[in-house]
């Protein structure tokens, strides 16, 4: 994932009246909104898709963070999500590559009319050495591959992974429309895209919704322009990794671990032994603030993000039911 590497800069966790900063109202109404929950999940707009508030992303259930995780287990998360309200469902090819499309298909099969499905497009996996490749003719031969394996006939939001320098955004919005008007593709979507790029982008086929990492220790959206643009575009935005790819949960510390051959966080600066220690005081802070509230750090994490817009749906990932069922308690 692109720019998930980068060392943490504690600035923005200075006050700031527009910042949602910890300790002010906005987690506090997040958390109303985690609580007024009654068994039926509330819904927002991605432009003009309706979600739940909560989506679920599937990534690590095919690795990245560990090896794979067994297969039925992940299956019965998936639908152990379904069943406690959640309604969005977040994969893409590269994913595996390609096994979590195939293991959300199957694992959402039964009530595929009930939920919306998010994937992506955008990198030439049969050949590595190549790496991002959004040309038209491409795109509408891998959008065929990700309809098969998620075992339906439309994908609700197709999402560019990345940007493709070598492929103008214009023809890429082009090429969306052209499915869209097939059917194939309810709704477009662009991940990790500049404020410009989405209006480009948006002037020829309009964005519902952009991804890009967004939690209370990875603030650029706020800096950058792109929640911005998001909400004058009436533009959903949807956070990866909203509880730091882990860090927001509480779990990890300066004696954690991480498996460089299974692990992508090995990599990551920001879980390094030099910066680590340096962004404890946030877990510190948010493990004290969630204990005086009655609540987990993810629940506080997640909540403040609900706070920070009506246009955030957040999509949590997780290959356990029993921190699933925690992010979404009542």
């Amino acid at each position: 994932m692109a720019g998930a590497g980068s060392g943490l800069i504690l600035t923005p966790f200075l006050p700031s009246a527009s910042a949602g900063q910890p300790g002010d109202n906005t987690i506090n109404q997040g958390e109303n909104k985690l609580n007024e929950k009654d068994n039926k999940m509330k819904t927002r707009k991605l432009g003009g898709l309706e979600v739940s508030e909560l989506g679920l992303g599937c990534m690590n259930m095919s690795g990245n963070y560990n090896a794979p995780a067994d297969k039925q287990q992940s299956i019965r998360t998936i639908r152990t999500a379904f069943e406690n309200g959640v309604r969005f469902f977040d994969t893409a090819e590269v994913y595996g590559p390609y096994a979590n499309e195939e293991l959300v298909g199957e694992a959402l099969q039964p009530f595929r009319d009930k939920v919306k499905i998010a994937t992506k497009f955008g990198w030439e996996l049969e050949d590595p050495k190549v790496g991002l490749n959004s040309r038209p003719e491409r795109t509408k031969k891998v959008v065929e591959a990700s309809l098969k394996r998620l075992r339906t006939d439309h994908i609700d939001l197709y999402y560019q992974y990345r940007v493709d320098p070598n492929v103008p955004i214009e023809d890429v919005a082009g090429t969306i429309k052209d499915l869209i008007k097939e059917g194939k593709i309810l709704h477009f979507g662009l991940s990790e895209a500049s404020a410009k790029t989405i209006r480009r982008a948006h002037a020829v086929q309009p964005v519902s919704a952009v991804q890009s990492e967004y939690s209370l220790w990875t603030r650029n959206v706020e800096l950058n322009g792109v929640l911005q643009t998001c909400e004058g575009l009436g533009i959903g935005f949807v956070p990866w990794s909203p509880v730091g790819a882990g860090f927001l949960t509480g779990t990890i510390d300066t004696k954690t671990k991480f498996d460089v051959k299974t692990d992508f966080r090995a990599g990551f600066p920001r879980f390094s032994k030099q910066f680590l220690p340096l962004n404890m005081p946030i877990i510190e802070w948010l493990k004290r603030y969630a204990t005086k509230k009655g609540a987990t750090p993810s629940q506080i994490a997640l909540a403040w993000l609900l706070a920070k817009s009506q246009i955030i749906v957040s999509i949590p990932g997780t290959r356990s039911e029993a921190h699933l069922l925690e992010i979404l308690e009542p």
